[in-house]
């Protein structure tokens, strides 16, 4: 038995949860937020057979597309020296960071 633990974008979750459910999955999302840009994201949690976690990496794979998207930075603290550009930036958002755990011990209550 695995636990694949998914970070996606915010905007790819319900499609991922829904495509998991549809394959008969139990799925967990969780919000959370983080990374570069300090938006919200969301962490799915599965727990898989052995042999099935490919599926499930196929499944998280066609529903979270990594593409561009322009965000206007929010101008930090400023240190005297420091130097920020206000201007909007392109960048890639989505797509999913994947881990795959061993689990030891599974129950349902």
């Amino acid at each position: 038995m695995k636990l694949v633990v998914a970070i996606v974008h915010n905007e790819d979750a319900g499609a991922l949860v829904d495509a998991l459910l549809d394959r008969e999955y139990r799925a967990t999302r969780l919000h959370s937020s983080g990374g570069f840009l300090k938006r919200s994201n969301a962490t799915i949690v599965v727990g898989v057979d052995d042999d099935r976690v490919d599926e499930v990496m196929d499944v998280v794979r066609d529903r979270c597309t990594s593409r561009t998207q322009i965000v206007n930075p929010m101008p930090p603290i400023m240190e005297p020296g420091e130097f920020f550009m206000p201007y909007p930036l392109e960048v890639e958002v989505g797509g999913a960071t994947v881990f795959v755990l061993p689990v030891e011990r599974f129950e349902r209550l």
